[in-house]
């Protein structure tokens, strides 16, 4: 009996001004069969490293996360695809692994993937932050993406199986980075709130930031990754804090809300 001709694997990868990250993100998916990145209106030099590793590069208006991922899904060539995020690399592990399913007799409709994170140049093991597994290997013909703004998800039709190999996350070189993120979060999710009908108390503004920091820093054992851990925990309750006031604002100006 012959045996299995090897899956064909497109790569998938969305952008938007990352010409710091893009061309580590882009040389560690070189195995791939194809390559395809969205971008959604850079004005540095992302798309033109972009081209340097693939010709599927797409500019594509932001839909926000769920929507531009599943945009970028649509335009693969191949039914099997990995989504990697711009500050993300995969490893020869988890390169090799994949390409074990890919020889295989058979594929679970999605692949959990562990990630390990980085701040600066320390790897974060608590604060919630690993082994942070996530749907990014799958079969589009049985998954896609969720629609959502913001924490987008793998919407998956059959079983989902874990992989051991990791994905290198390099989330932030420093705080400075964090900010103009959780602005952009903050926007994304207090919006995404706003239209599934949740509302902003007085609690949400009083009580979730400081539950965010104490989950994180306590429960979570963030208090062991030290000054990051502290930095985390705080900039989790400000995420917190932000997007409520962020939704509270969006009520106010629509009517909904108090004066």
């Amino acid at each position: 009996m012959n045996a299995p001709s090897r899956r064909r694997i497109s790569a998938v990868v969305i952008a938007l001004d990352e010409e710091k990250n893009i061309a580590a993100c882009l040389e560690s998916l070189r195995w791939t069969d194809e390559i395809v990145v969205v971008d959604s209106g850079s004005v540095d030099g992302t798309q033109e490293i972009a081209r340097r590793y693939t010709d599927k590069v797409f500019d594509v208006p932001w839909k926000g996360f769920g929507p531009q991922k599943q945009a970028a899904v649509a335009l693969a060539g191949h039914d099997v695809v990995l989504n990697v995020d711009c500050d993300e690399r995969v490893t020869p592990e988890l390169a090799e692994e994949i390409g074990g399913i890919l020889s295989g007799p058979g594929m679970a409709a999605a692949y959990t993937v562990p990630r390990r994170t980085f701040l600066g140049g320390k790897e974060i093991r608590r604060c919630g932050w690993y082994p942070d597994r996530t749907t990014r290997l799958f079969d589009r013909t049985r998954a896609r993406f969720s629609a959502d703004l913001v924490h987008e998800r793998v919407e998956v039709s059959g079983e989902t199986a874990p992989l051991m190999g990791h994905l290198l996350h390099y989330s932030f070189s420093g705080i400075g980075e964090m900010i103009p993120k959780i602005d952009r979060y903050s926007d994304l999710s207090a919006r995404q709130m706003f239209e599934r009908g949740r509302r902003c108390g007085i609690a949400d503004l009083l009580l979730r930031p400081a539950f965010a920091f104490f989950r994180t820093y306590l429960l979570r054992l963030g208090f062991l990754d030290g000054v990051e851990g502290v930095v985390i925990s705080a900039t989790t309750g400000w995420l917190a804090f932000v997007k409520y006031a962020k939704l509270r604002e969006l009520e106010r100006s629509s009517g909904k809300g108090p004066g």
